[in-house]
């Protein structure tokens, strides 16, 4: 079993929630999501492993293999729904594409209450990527802290 961390404090809601038909039917993998709090808010890493693509508003963090079948599993974390229209504006990136990171780690750095005050939704999607099957077990409910457990990925 994988455990991928929550990378915003908010309330964890079913990926139906999500007001964009890729994510809330699944069709990038199966996860949760996240309604953040409003503020200034840093997104973690939700597992250890090497950030493999990395845009202002969204990243893809694979895990190295361990032998006990985790790791190379990529988590894709999306900070709000339609945000690469805002070309950037209102987050800044910590680290960068290709480099090495520990679960709880700062990402980067962004605003809900911005992206909601622009039109869009500040929700997160948390997409187990390239996963088949009924592979997410025990996705929290409710009020989550960033850097605390979100789901199980067998």
């Amino acid at each position: 079993m994988l455990s991928v961390l929550s990378p915003v404090t908010g309330t964890a809601v079913g990926l139906e929630e999500v007001p964009d038909p890729v994510f809330a039917q699944g069709m990038v993998g199966p996860g949760t999501a996240i309604r953040p709090e409003p503020g200034l808010q840093t997104a973690v890493s939700p597992v250890d492993g090497r950030v493999v693509k990395l845009h202002p508003h969204a990243f893809v963090v694979v895990g190295a293999a361990d032998g006990n079948g985790n790791g190379g599993k990529g988590v894709l974390v999306h900070l709000g729904i339609d945000t690469v229209r805002l070309d950037g504006k209102g987050f800044t990136a910590l680290v960068a594409e290709g480099d090495d990171v520990v679960a709880g780690q700062d990402l980067i750095r962004w605003n809900p209450t911005d992206v909601l005050e622009g039109g869009l939704s500040p929700i997160v999607p948390v997409i187990a990527l390239d996963a088949v099957g009924d592979v997410v077990s025990r996705p929290v409910t409710g009020e989550v802290n960033r850097g605390a457990l979100l789901f199980q990925w067998a």
